[in-house]
């Protein structure tokens, strides 16, 4: 488990749920500083469609693990967790208390048990995987993966090439699926952390959503993506494609879709990645869920979920029953 678990805390949820203006006043309520919890706000000029928090937000707040890297880098999950405990440690030492806030499932588990430390990277093999995807299609790869490692493929996404391409190249390295490596990290942290997850119900995650890309697309979004675009700009990185919605504007302005399917794909996808989002919330043990109610987070929620962190260390640690949206 990395080290500044036990001095955190943690606030998270699918996505467009209302964790962002939540985390503002449960930071200022508790003396915390926000260190985000989000694998794409991490990138620089990839602002709208990530929902990062605004200069605002930011100014009332100190907040972490926002715009340290340029949209043509590569992310990591190490990287990742280097950086976060050494914000943790700053945070501590001016006697604040990090406050975790973001949905990105892989991102929270990590951060709740520590990651798998297998064999390094090779690169011949990365690039003949990365090859064969481009080739025949991420599916085919994931066909693979299921054909080896059926329990990593059911955790992984068809479509999610880079994790698809980690597990066949540790299978391939060692010669032991990576979810057999992977078994030590499938216990709750002990001691249990204190984190935090908003429940909203299925109708009102799918209606936030919808809201949500509606208000992206009024904000701006395409001509942020256009800057992405421009001639003499690096091309955005593997990692960073991934940010739900940019792929899809991107076509948009190839001219491969119109803005209303475009409109429609993203709102589509991102409640596909709403409902993955809960499929993993499902199987962390140290959360405790807190239901929200349609119109999102209350002052009332707001004051039950900083008596939860207040208290963390001396509450029971049984976990809610697991939701059934």
């Amino acid at each position: 488990m990395p080290r500044f678990t036990s001095q955190s805390w943690f606030l998270t949820g699918p996505t467009a749920c209302g964790k962002s203006s939540l985390a503002l006043e449960l930071a200022e309520m508790l003396g915390a500083e926000i260190v985000s919890l989000d694998s794409m706000t991490l990138y620089r000029q990839l602002d709208i469609g990530t929902a990062k928090p605004t200069i605002a937000d930011r100014s009332r707040v100190p907040h972490h693990l926002v715009d340290i890297l340029d949209p043509w880098e590569t992310s990591s999950l190490d990287h990742y967790l280097r950086q976060a405990d050494h914000a943790c440690q700053e945070i501590l030492a001016r006697g604040n208390r990090p406050l975790f806030v973001g949905g990105t499932p892989l991102y929270l588990k990590a951060c709740l048990r520590g990651i798998f430390d297998g064999p390094p990277a090779s690169p011949e093999q990365r690039d003949h995987l990365e090859r064969w995807a481009a080739e025949n299609g991420a599916a085919s790869l994931h066909e693979q993966l299921q054909s080896i490692d059926p329990r990593a493929a059911s955790r992984i996404s068809p479509s999610d090439v880079r994790r698809i391409v980690r597990a066949l190249e540790v299978f391939q390295s060692t010669g032991k699926p990576i979810s057999e490596w992977q078994k030590q990290f499938d216990h709750p942290a002990s001691p249990r952390p204190a984190v935090a997850c908003l429940l909203p119900d299925r109708a009102s995650r799918h209606a936030s959503i919808d809201k949500r890309v509606l208000s992206m697309i009024d904000a701006g979004w395409i001509d942020e993506v256009k800057r992405l675009l421009l001639p003499g700009v690096p091309p955005l990185s593997k990692t960073a494609r991934q940010a739900v919605g940019y792929q899809e504007i991107i076509d948009h302005l190839e001219g491969k879709l119109d803005l209303a399917r475009a409109i429609e794909l993203i709102q589509t996808r991102t409640r596909q990645f709403s409902k993955r989002q809960m499929t993993w919330f499902r199987h962390l043990e140290e959360i405790r869920w807190f239901e929200t109610s349609a119109t999102g987070p209350t002052p009332s929620l707001r004051d039950e979920i900083a008596g939860f962190f207040r208290h963390h260390d001396s509450i029971v640690a049984d976990p809610a029953p697991k939701p059934t949206q």
